[in-house]
């Protein structure tokens, strides 16, 4: 007896998604169905494919060579598939979008009114987590992740990369005066951030080390950090994408230009499938590509 679709795609999500639980909340079916269609699977190709630990499952050789095989096979079926539709349906349907807030105020949502134009047909739904999700758990397409990935199954496409300044309101400087070194920082009010220490260290030295800012002023997102230098509640260190029009405008005045180490913050679109990613999800990451250039 071959092989089923149902059995190569319940192998596959298993596989991208690390449990059989997670394959059946993707996939709309029970853990027991899921773990049947394995089963099937394994005792049609009179193989073990995966091997399971209380812990986790892993992949076997005999397994790594047949997911490649099923891989194709699937990705093949879709394509074809998607060769008979009518040209505008695969740029139909909904897209979850998962971001941390200040990406989806300061770069996705000036983008939407241009996509939207491009592709009427396709559906945006927007969600704002600050803190890392996972994909299969919330029903997310992409999300847009920050800093080095360490989720290897996933598969990520860079977006762009975003540099540092340090900043200040005009408001701010002229009421308490330019620090006059990257010391004297230290005398200044800080606005620095609550959940993730690593952003209170600046990329400017002092005495031949970083700086690491102890703020009394702290917040757990970049946009509230923001909103508060924009009152002049202090000096900060934000990433180009959330200061770049503030720079531009004067509401923000950049500090030591000269100074600064060069940091950029690598910024990922993150998804599941690789090897058949739905048009409209694979539209989007291009177009945010194509946009984001001017960061890079």
């Amino acid at each position: 007896m071959k092989s089923t679709l149902e059995e190569l795609q319940a192998f596959i999500y298993i596989v991208d998604s690390g449990s059989i639980v997670a394959a059946a909340r993707h996939l709309q079916q029970t853990t027991s169905g899921v773990s049947r269609a394995l089963q099937r699977l394994e005792t049609k190709l009179n193989v073990t494919l995966l091997e399971r630990t209380t812990r986790k499952l892993k992949l076997t050789h005999e397994g790594q060579l047949f997911l490649e095989k099923a891989r194709k096979i699937v990705h093949d079926l879709n394509e074809a598939e998607d060769a008979l539709l009518k040209s505008d349906s695969a740029t139909s349907g909904l897209i979850r979008v998962d971001s941390a807030t200040p990406f989806v105020l300061h770069v996705i949502v000036p983008l939407l009114r241009e996509f939207t134009q491009l592709y009427p047909n396709i559906e945006i739904e927007l969600n704002s987590n600050d803190q890392i999700i996972d994909l299969l758990e919330h029903k997310t397409d992409v999300a847009i992740r920050f800093g080095q990935l360490n989720d290897s199954s996933l598969h990520a496409k860079l977006l762009c990369k975003s540099r540092l300044y340090i900043v200040a309101s005009p408001e701010y400087l002229e009421l308490n005066g330019y620090p006059q070194s990257p010391k004297d920082l230290l005398k200044h009010a800080q606005i620095g951030f609550s959940k993730v220490a690593h952003l209170n260290t600046w990329p400017i030295r002092v005495d031949g080390e970083q700086l690491t800012v102890r703020p009394k002023i702290k917040a757990s997102n970049g946009e509230t950090v923001r909103q508060m230098a924009l009152d002049g509640l202090g000096i900060t260190c934000l990433s180009a994408f959330l200061v770049h029009r503030d720079i531009h405008n004067n509401r923000l005045i950049t500090l030591f230009e000269d100074q600064i180490e060069l940091h950029e913050q690598s910024i990922h679109a993150v998804y599941y499938q690789q090897e058949h990613l739905p048009k409209r999800v694979r539209l989007f990451i291009e177009f945010l590509v194509q946009k984001l250039s001017k960061y890079r």
